[in-house]
């Protein structure tokens, strides 16, 4: 997870930097929607609706993670409560000392 973020905070930096040095107007049309913005802006929105969708293209990824780490869990509270109950059932099979050396 760190790896992750120091990744995206020089990500990050370097776009704040290509947007700084690459100032300037410019017309932005979408379908109806027509604007004048600033270069920085355009930029700095489209890195971050990059970084959105990549987050959201990860999360059926993370629910399925999650999901089969929590099946994991059950299955080991299971086993080892199996391991438990077998270890009990030789307790009671196992006949005592009898005290001799061999």
């Amino acid at each position: 997870m760190n790896a992750v973020l120091i990744v995206l905070v020089v990500l990050l930096a370097i776009v704040a930097v290509f947007a700084v040095q690459n100032s300037g107007t410019v017309v932005v049309r979408f379908m109806t929607y027509s604007g004048v913005t600033s270069l920085p802006e355009v930029v700095i929105g489209a890195f971050a609706a990059g970084v959105l969708s990549a987050g959201l293209a990860g999360l059926p990824g993370f629910f399925r993670r999650r999901r089969e780490a929590a099946t994991a869990a059950k299955r080991i509270r299971e086993l080892e409560a199996e391991v438990g109950d077998l270890k009990k059932t030789v307790e009671k099979l196992t006949p005592p000392p009898t005290g001799k050396a061999q």
